[in-house]
């Protein structure tokens, strides 16, 4: 068959792929060896599908049902493996090869049109919390991980372009980057985080009801892994009358039952809003640049 990237996959790759990375153009090249090379009969590519992946749902020589995740250099795809691999598929996606090749990763199939962002909020959130809990756990002793300080001091530097040229986002960013600052100058924490979790990174499964998918995982501290949740579904809190009191009981909620400091919870929530609205508002996506930055200024 025909591997067609998803075109919201095209889209999105479209906004950040440096002049010269031709992955997208190899990448029907690129799965039809993947699929060759372990015998796979493909069901159908997933559609919508991710913003930095292709996903196939595929069945092994077997008849085992599976997936095969296709993801370019940069979306670091050893690094999702080796999370995955130390996880051992307690709270995430089962791995089901030992290695990853050209950034391929064959794993157990979900259900991938079944997420917790389909349940009524306060019970997506419960379960949400409650996978991700089962994430933070010790880094191996050699893991390959960023750390929180080092993923969010390159995300402060384009922070800092997109102020200058941006001015009216410029006291958000000032505040986010204070926030990031007084932060890290507490002693950190090393746990292996999810990276990007949101409702819709966790799926339905068999061997338990939900799993996570999708990490680009980091070291670091629990709060800035919970920040990304606060704000999800943030059409509807923008939507709201009573808004920004939603999410303040929301970031109130959230570090109560997971055992997260209530304002360290804030301050990430307020960094990672902002640094997610400058990086829409610099690809040009506006609609979503400007909900989160009124969703910062909440926080």
């Amino acid at each position: 068959m025909a591997f067609e990237p998803p075109p919201r996959l095209v889209r999105a790759l479209g906004e950040t792929t440096p002049a010269g990375d031709d992955w997208l153009a190899r990448l029907p090249a690129i799965a039809e060896q993947a699929v060759a090379r372990r015998e796979l009969t493909v069901e159908r590519v997933q559609v919508p599908g991710g913003r930095s992946s292709l996903v196939v749902l595929v069945r092994r020589a077997d008849g085992t049902a599976a997936v095969l995740k296709l993801a370019p250099p940069r979306a670091r795809p050893e690094s999702e493996r080796a999370a995955l691999a130390h996880w051992a598929g307690l709270g995430a996606v089962q791995l089901l090869e030992a290695d990853a090749r050209d950034g391929v990763l064959l794993l157990e199939r979900l259900h991938p049109d079944v997420s917790v962002r389909s349940l009524p909020e306060a019970k997506a959130l419960l379960e949400a919390a409650g996978t991700l809990r089962r994430l933070w756990v010790e880094p191996p002793a050699d893991h390959v991980f960023e750390t929180v300080a080092e993923r969010t001091g390159r995300q402060a530097a384009a922070m800092r372009a997109g102020a200058d040229a941006r001015p009216e986002v410029a006291p958000l960013v000032d505040a986010a980057l204070a926030a990031r600052e007084e932060l890290l100058a507490a002693p950190p924490q090393h746990q292996v985080l999810h990276g990007t979790f949101r409702q819709s990174k966790v799926l339905a499964g068999e061997r338990m009801p939900w799993l996570a998918v999708g990490p680009d995982p980091v070291v670091g501290e629990c709060a800035f892994d919970l920040a990304r949740l606060v704000r999800d579904r943030v059409e509807d809190l923008i939507a709201a009358p009573s808004g920004a009191a939603i999410v303040r009981r929301r970031v109130k909620r959230l570090a109560e039952s997971l055992d997260v400091d209530q304002e360290r919870l804030r301050g990430w929530t307020l960094f990672r809003a902002v640094e997610s609205g400058v990086r829409a508002l610099r690809v040009g996506r506006p609609k979503d640049g400007e909900l989160l930055v009124e969703f910062a200024g909440w926080l």
